[in-house]
C-alpha cells in the first residue's frame, strides 16, 4: 500500500505564490509517475503536473510557465512551486502516485486565490 501525504496548501492573494509538497511511503517502485491534480468546485479533476522517475514532465496548458514540478533525490517527494497565481487556480490539489499495478491519492490540499 501507498500512503501520499500533502501540506502547503492556504490562501493566497491574485499574482502570489505558494508551494505545495507531497510525501510518498509505503511499497513505492522503482518506476512510478508522481504528480498533481487539482479539482475546482463543481468541476472534474484535472491533471496539473506530472514528472516520471525517469525525468518526464508534463504541464497542463493552463499552468505552463507558471508552475514547476519537482522531486527529491529519492524520488518519494514531489513538489509544486506555483507562481502568478490567478482565482481560476483555486482548487483543492491531490497528489498522485501510478506505478505497476496501484493509482493513488492523497487527500487533497486546498488552494484558494483572491482577486
Amino acid at each position: 500500500q501507498v500512503q501520499l501525504v500533502e501540506s502547503g496548501g492556504g490562501l493566497v492573494q491574485s499574482g502570489g505564490s505558494l508551494r505545495l509538497s507531497c510525501v510518498a511511503s509505503g511499497l513505492i517502485f522503482s518506476d512510478r509517475t508522481m504528480g498533481w491534480y487539482r479539482q475546482a468546485p463543481g468541476k472534474q479533476r484535472e491533471l496539473v503536473a506530472t514528472l516520471t522517475t525517469s525525468g518526464r514532465i508534463n504541464y497542463s496548458d493552463s499552468v505552463k510557465e507558471r508552475f514547476t514540478i519537482s522531486t527529491n533525490i529519492a524520488k518519494d517527494m514531489v513538489r509544486l512551486q506555483m507562481t502568478s497565481l490567478k482565482p481560476e487556480d483555486t482548487a483543492v490539489y491531490y497528489c498522485n502516485l501510478q506505478q505497476h499495478g496501484g493509482n493513488y491519492w492523497g487527500k487533497g490540499t486546498l488552494v484558494t486565490v483572491s482577486s
